[in-house]
């Protein structure tokens, strides 16, 4: 079967809304932008919407000078990226990392907007990959996802109410792996780039928020643990290191150059 790409998604801000591309530059830390902003309490602790929900509604896109935040009921912020300001200690998961601090007026726009106490972060440093040697921003643990579109399709097929993709906030989606073809892949090829997944993407609360309105619900974490449940992690789509750098393109080929040894 052939496949193609179909979806190229980059996310400046951390937990905020993704921006969709037709074409996108990939470097070692993932697309490029990825994760470059975050938020962070008074303590350097990042903010999610696991805790914060809210951060589905803001709409961020950044062209590496300005950040422009758009949010229901608020004039949008423009932000002139910060590079010289203060570098402070943040920590992502529990693990330190740094980031220089923007200032206060983008601070105050935020912490008005979520009703709690926020400094905005740029990425800064170097910060590597759980596993398999890469390095990333402000993501979790890896600076790619990947999701197959008929492991979506497949999924909706078993709920009463069909979810968005952007539940799962993927990178990189392929249509023409199968249902869960992704599992069985350690090394693809899209378009001139090449691309190992490291290890399956273990999902949390954050895909039961609802990315328009900011509700929460128990969808469709609880239909995928009744199925994609390994060992107490609930399993969907795959986490990636870049190991060619390049130019992603929407209806790039997809190519399995290899595949895993144990899906």
């Amino acid at each position: 079967m052939s496949a193609r790409l179909t979806e190229l998604n980059v996310f400046p801000l951390k937990s905020g809304g993704g921006t969709a591309l037709e074409i996108a530059e990939l470097g070692a830390k993932g697309l490029r932008y990825d994760r470059e902003f975050m938020l962070v309490t008074p303590n350097g602790e990042f903010m999610s919407q696991r805790r914060f929900p809210a951060m589905a509604r803001l709409r961020p896109a950044y062209d590496g000078v300005l950040l422009t935040v758009h949010a229901p009921g608020t004039v949008p912020l423009v932000h002139k990226a910060v590079d010289n300001g203060e570098i402070l200690d943040v920590t992502v998961h529990r693990k330190p990392c740094q980031g220089v601090d923007q200032g206060d007026e983008a601070a105050l726009w935020f912490s008005d907007l979520l009703g709690t106490e926020c400094r905005l972060v740029r990425f800064s440093g170097h910060r590597p990959t759980g596993r398999g040697g890469g390095e990333l921003a402000y993501a979790d643990g890896y600076p790619l996802l990947l999701i197959s579109a008929e492991s979506h399709a497949e999924l909706n097929s078993r709920l009463a109410d069909p979810v968005p993709m952007n539940r799962f906030r993927p990178n990189l989606v392929v249509e023409g792996l199968g249902p869960f073809g992704e599992d069985s892949v350690r090394l693809l090829r899209v378009g001139d780039v090449t691309i190992e997944l490291i290890k399956p993407c273990a999902r949390c609360v954050l895909t039961t928020v609802d990315q328009d309105t900011a509700v929460k619900g128990h969808e469709p974490l609880r239909t995928l643990a009744s199925f994609r449940n390994l060992g107490g992690k609930i399993l969907f789509g795959q986490n990636g290191i870049p190991r060619s750098l390049g130019t992603l393109r929407l209806g790039d080929p997809v190519q399995i150059i290899e595949k895993a040894e144990e899906p």
